[in-house]
């Protein structure tokens, strides 16, 4: 939460300028503003140009959505037991803190430009896309992994891994600055808009790494995690569609309608909040009610299902249902009945005898584990 220091100083700036402008020369304010909101913050409440305002409430409104979301998630995070979805909360909570500098960084854009706050301007807009799609970058590794192994890379290692990607974006920053700040002497404020835009290269570089790994995690043998390559293939193919939009509308689309210099400050803002709310939408809160869901209970085996029993049937033998003590009798019983009948009608038992003998029907579980001869059978024998 490195932003809430750059926002409280901010806020105490705004005020301080603001009474201090109010009480030396005081100016007739727009339409819609009150005590306290002279230049150059004018267009936080000016309703003549409708567009600081509609950016404002929805970026207040993000930041709000962002930290009731990750507060959410701290609370909820011990309850989740499957080490794969708590692999995912780190590059959650990393993402939020991205998406909550993305709508704070659109805030610099309703103020009239000096020389820190176009430093500011510069040094934090690439590195925190690179924030945000670093952490795209690296659940789609994660979703990879699983697709594949049924296994994910620890929840630290995946963030920090998104931190070693977001720290090449900041040294690229860096060395714009002091090139062009520093070295030849230039204002902060006087840049060109394609130097702009080639300087988050590696910001676009990083969704196209993105865009690649769910697209090979959609082709993982394992359907368990499809929803959320799903939900992070479309959250990468409409930030790569705002990209190509922004962009072009930037570079071309100000000078050919005849607005370029006064028509980029909002162009950067609308792309900061639409990629913000782009992020939660399809990203942030799909992915965190999927970690939070509890994993289905085991289902129990329905014995009212004839399919089930007719199939139990026939795997289930009659005689497991006689105990082994008891069987082993009858076994003993029906072999000695056996040999007695034998016995009798190899000493040439008359007509009478056999039938005496045979009169006799044995039980069900000797018929089942002792041979039995038919009468045509017994009486050849006895004949012989």
């Amino acid at each position: 939460m490195a932003f809430f220091p750059v926002l409280l100083l901010l806020l105490l700036t705004v005020a301080h300028r603001a009474a201090s402008q109010d009480s030396d020369n005081p100016e007739t304010l727009p339409r819609g503003c009150g005590w306290g909101f002279a230049r150059p913050y004018t267009l936080l409440c000016d309703l003549d140009s409708i567009w600081g305002v509609a950016v404002e409430s929805v970026a207040a409104g993000g930041v709000l959505t962002a930290i009731l979301l990750a507060l959410v998630l701290l609370c909820r995070v011990r309850h989740v037991s499957e080490a794969e979805k708590r692999s995912s909360v780190g590059p959650i909570l990393l993402l939020l803190l991205g998406i909550f500098g993305l709508f704070g960084l659109s805030f610099a854009y309703l103020i009239e430009q000096d020389e820190s706050l176009c430093l500011l301007r510069r040094a934090l807009w690439g590195l925190l896309f690179a924030v945000c799609f670093s952490c795209l970058l690296v659940q789609g590794i994660r979703l990879r992994r699983l697709s594949r192994e049924r296994r994910s890379p620890g929840g630290c290692a995946l963030t920090g891994l998104a931190l070693g990607l977001s720290a090449v974006q900041g040294i690229i920053a860096a060395e714009w600055l002091l090139l062009t700040v520093l070295r030849e002497g230039r204002a902060a404020c006087q840049y060109l808009p394609l130097d702009f835009s080639l300087a988050c290269s590696y910001v676009l570089a990083l969704l196209l790494a993105a865009l690649t790994a769910t697209s090979l995690a959609l082709c993982g043998k394992t359907r368990q995690w499809r929803c959320n390559a799903i939900w992070l293939l479309v959250t990468c193919l409409l930030s790569l569609l705002l990209w190509v939009a922004w962009v072009g509308f930037y570079l071309y689309g100000n000078a050919w309608l005849g607005r370029s210099p006064d028509w980029n400050d909002p162009t950067l803002a609308i792309a900061l909040v639409a990629q913000g709310w782009l992020l939660l939408i399809f990203h942030a809160i799909p992915e965190s009610h999927i970690c939070l869901r509890p994993p289905p209970q085991p289902t129990a085996p329905d014995y009212f299902d004839t399919s089930q029993n007719s199939t139990r049937m026939r795997e289930t033998s009659f005689d497991e249902d006689i105990p082994l003590s008891h069987r082993q009798f009858v076994e003993n019983q029906g072999y000695g009945y056996s040999d007695e009948n034998t016995a009798g009608l190899r000493s040439g038992g008359g007509p009478g005898q056999h039938n005496s003998n045979t009169g006799v029907r044995p039980s069900a579980p000797f018929r089942s584990n002792v041979y039995q001869p038919t009468e045509m059978t017994m009486i050849l024998n006895g004949g012989a």
